[in-house]
């Protein structure tokens, strides 16, 4: 019998904003700090000691495709399967989608559903755990984790337990029922009764036995998912799935779906160092506090400050006289927020995006396939951005029709094409691409290539990109 880990990686984590947005989420960050990888990696690797466990099965947005593969690469893991949706709608359809995957190619095969923004302080008491749930879940149970609810809290649901179970897992319950995320007085309602735990969003389960119970439960879904899925077309290793069909599906957490109302499911309760990184709050009490309680990371020199978090990327941050803030300086966002308010970061950032600013999903640091660009100085009709291209890296071969360009080389080597000719710039050299001009950059050396780019125009935006070839199938449309 073979184990499945099944990756989530669809979300954009709006409620960290504006660290975490749409265009770089939070999965693929480093947090906290000091944890060894970004909290993708870290969940791609979580069952890497188990020697009965496939490759993992990654379920995300196609605006994340080459980021996903950037980081399984850097971390040295690969995937077994990437699916990219087209559109989201929520954790059922992306988990049916990974069990018709599993099932086709193991018709026993037990999957272990993960989001990838959880932290697990205790990965071997985690591993402990998978295997009492894997038990459960080949006795025909769906299997839940969840997390002792040690104090109040508003930001998850909830699991009421039923009876204990004997079999196929002792240490596990029933489930009595679900409650969603809770107001004030109900949380301490729940923490006073006991008996009720944190739902982890971390499921165990036998991926066949699921698909029954969805096409039962869920037709409509079912019959969406399955045709996107058989209609799925691969292009570049990744497996597309059908737009339309897709898109059809019901939004629905998989929660509501099935575990809800089958009568198949068990709460396992895990004590694994298990932590949500999902607010300001939560990356609040995951950074080490000093003794005036204030959570630091970055340059900052604080004078009287109390019950604070402070989160610095570039920048010196210097505080005074202050208490109970959340202060998140990224290069083109300060955030200042009262700790009370910090739950409504998303709605903030959904009004921002309203307004149709780019601070709502972009990040002074955009991530391409071949690299990325950074935005260092923007003007009345000239940008100047610095670019990284990869070992192996290849731009599009492209023109605009509102903008020239000049490249200086800091770093490596740089093979350009312009027009009709090829030829190489080394450091210190540079290039100039009039208007209209079709033109790439490639970098055939082993490290990696800076350049400096100067653009010059009516206008500078990234839509104004017409391509003709493209190693990474991506259209003149598609920015990333």
């Amino acid at each position: 019998m073979t184990i499945y880990p099944v990756l989530l990686s669809g979300g954009s984590g709006t409620r960290l904003w504006p660290l975490s947005r749409a265009a770089y989420p939070k999965q693929f960050l480093r947090l906290p700090p000091s944890q060894p990888g970004t909290l993708f990696q870290n969940t791609a690797r979580r069952l890497d000691d188990r020697d009965d466990t496939a490759d993992p099965t990654v379920i995300c947005s196609n605006a994340h495709r080459f980021i996903v593969t950037e980081q399984l690469e850097a971390c040295g893991c690969a995937a077994r399967k990437i699916y990219l949706e087209p559109v989201g709608r929520n954790t059922a359809p992306a988990v049916t989608v990974a069990a018709l995957s599993v099932a086709e190619e193991d018709p026993e095969g037990i999957m272990v559903v993960m989001p990838c923004d959880h932290i697990m302080d205790d990965p071997a008491a985690f591993a402990r755990r998978v295997d009492d749930a894997v038990e459960a879940a080949r006795g025909g149970r769906f299997v839940l984790f969840g997390i002792a609810a040690s104090e109040p809290h508003t930001g998850f649901g909830y699991i009421a337990r039923g009876a204990a179970l004997d079999s196929p897992c002792a240490g596990a319950y029933e489930v009595l029922s679900f409650v969603e995320k809770p107001d004030a007085e109900t949380a301490a309602t729940l923490a006073e009764q006991g008996g009720h735990y944190w739902n982890s969003g971390i499921f165990v389960l036998p991926a066949a036995m699921l698909l029954k119970e969805i096409e039962s439960l869920q037709p409509e879904l079912a019959r969406a998912c399955r045709t996107a899925y058989e209609n799925a077309r691969q292009d570049l290793g990744f497996y597309r799935l059908d737009e339309q069909a897709f898109a059809g599906s019901p939004e629905i957490s998989l929660d509501h779906a099935v575990m809800e109302p089958t009568r198949n499911a068990v709460v396992l309760p895990l004590d694994a160092g298990w932590r949500d990184v999902g607010s300001w709050a939560s990356l609040s009490g995951i950074i080490e506090q000093d003794a005036a309680r204030n959570s630091v990371f970055g340059d900052a020199i604080l004078n009287n400050v109390t019950n604070c978090l402070i989160y610095g990327e570039d920048r010196l941050v210097t505080g005074l006289g202050l208490e109970n803030l959340v202060i998140a300086d990224t290069r083109d966002v300060l955030l200042v927020a009262h700790k009370d308010e910090a739950q409504n970061v998303a709605a903030l950032a959904q009004a921002i995006g309203k307004q149709g600013r780019a601070e709502h999903d972009r990040n002074v640091r955009q991530y391409r396939p071949w690299g990325y660009f950074e935005s260092l100085c923007l003007g009345p009709r000239f940008q100047v951005k610095r670019l990284i291209v990869n070992p192996g890296g290849v731009l599009s071969l492209q023109m605009h029709r509102h903008r020239s360009e000049h490249w200086v080389v800091v770093r490596g080597t740089a093979r350009i094409t312009h027009g009709d000719r090829q030829f190489d710039l080394n450091e210190g050299e540079s290039a100039y691409i009039p208007v209209t001009d079709w033109h790439r950059i490639e970098n055939r050396g082993e490290t990696r290539l800076e350049i400096v780019e100067v653009q010059i125009g009516s206008y500078l935006g990234e839509d104004d990109i017409i391509r003709s070839e493209d190693v990474y199938s991506r259209e003149s449309g598609d920015t990333r």
